[in-house]
């Protein structure tokens, strides 16, 4: 395991952090306690020493699955990064009844690295009123939080003014080949970095879209690199090539996935891509936005929908019907997945959106969706979803 300094506290910690927004699940959807504790006890014990959650992961369960997957000593082994829920504080007086929830949730007397979560600049415009500073100011001084921070998911220009306003110890922001000009972007990391803030980058795969079901246009120009790499490994060593970046997490929640990251995680040193490689990756960068319809990282935000249409799923189906050679079974697949057949239980269908716009705050990427909901009927629905759904109803039945 390789690891990088925190500019202004000195912590070493590990290039690879394990995030906790989407941990190992049962088939209902909630965390499979033992398997998800096997695997953050396991890359802490292979040297992963940066954990990072919420309180709205996993429907508020992932903090106090920490606190138990922690116990019998690995709590003093890591740095456990949590968030105060900015959206949901309307008073001062808010912010210590969450934090102090969150504590005891993590059965730990004190959080290392507090985030205040999921900021724009209006959001952060209203806590700051609220007295969001004087609350940090604090929780340092009596030892309930260590370093202060935010996660960040804005639009460019708010970015530096939330990094002026405060001397933060260090920021989260997204970052992949992707999304070198999106919220924070390239200039967002350069312009923390300068400020002596550590940074920590989330969506690297950008929930798991650069690793699966990967275009065979893209992978034909993976195969011209001299040096083999998965697409996962190629992702990952473009965020690591950053000397700024200083912790990349991961929503690790599969053996194989945790042992490759640990392994990259291990030989990803800075500076250390060719500039041939580079310009491989960002040809990659230019396939995938020729080819995905909508720029969805799969992170949940945007859920529960009051009508039950599960967002995310409906576009990952329409990007997969852009991306792969088989669109006609990508709208079956459609129909089994959100017609209820199959995973979703009840249907969860794009045309059940009736535009009420409750998304729209949510998503970290200002996607359109309601809008998007409107392309996805058009283009997987259509007249015949019934009939697709009696189908994938009938060949369920005989597996």
């Amino acid at each position: 395991m390789l690891y990088r300094k925190m500019p202004k506290n000195g912590d070493e910690l590990s290039i690879l952090g394990f995030g906790a927004m989407r941990l190992a699940s049962k088939e209902d959807g909630s965390i499979d306690e033992e398997r998800a504790t096997r695997q953050v006890r396991d890359a802490i014990d292979q040297g992963v020493n940066y954990v990072d959650t919420a309180w709205p992961y996993h429907m508020g369960e992932s903090e106090p699955f920490l606190g138990r997957a922690l116990a019998d000593g690995y709590r003093e082994k890591v740095k456990i990064a949590t968030k105060l829920p900015s959206f949901l504080v309307e008073t001062r007086e808010d912010m210590d009844r969450f934090l102090n929830a969150q504590l005891e949730k993590l059965n730990t007397d004190h959080i290392d690295y507090y985030l205040l979560h999921y900021l724009v600049g209006d959001l952060w415009d209203d806590i700051e009123k609220l007295g969001v500073l004087d609350f940090l100011e604090q929780a340092k001084a009596d030892g309930r939080i260590i370093n202060a921070g935010f996660s960040f998911h804005g639009a460019s220009e708010d970015f530096n003014r939330i990094v002026d306003a405060y001397d933060w110890d260090f920021c989260q922001i997204q970052y992949n080949f992707l999304d070198e000009k999106n919220q924070a972007g390239k200039a967002g990391l350069e312009y923390a970095a300068s400020k002596d803030l550590g940074v920590i980058i989330m969506e690297p795969l950008r929930g798991g879209n650069l690793t699966k079901n990967v275009p065979q246009a893209v992978n034909d120009i993976w195969d011209e690199a001299s040096t083999k790499r998965t697409p996962a490994e190629w992702a990952l060593r473009w965020i690591w090539d950053h000397p700024e970046v200083t912790v990349v997490l991961s929503g690790m929640n599969d053996e194989a996935h945790i042992e490759e990251n640990l392994r990259i995680a291990g030989e990803a040193h800075p500076n250390s891509l060719t500039e041939a490689e580079i310009q491989l990756v960002n040809r990659v960068a230019d396939k995938y936005r020729e080819l995905m319809k909508v720029g969805c990282t799969g992170c949940q935000y945007c859920m529960p929908c009051p009508v039950g249409v599960n967002i995310p799923l409906c576009f990952e189906e329409y990007n997969n019907m852009y991306l792969v050679d088989d669109p006609e079974g990508e709208k079956f697949l459609y129909a089994a997945r959100l017609g209820g057949v199959v995973e979703c239980g009840e249907p969860a269908l794009a045309s059940q959106c009736v535009q009420c716009g409750k998304c729209l705050e949510k998503c970290p990427q200002h996607i359109d969706i309601p809008s998007v909901l409107g392309s996805v009927v058009e283009e997987m629905e259509g007249l015949d979803i019934e009939q697709r759904i009696a189908m994938a109803k009938e060949m369920f039945k005989q597996v």
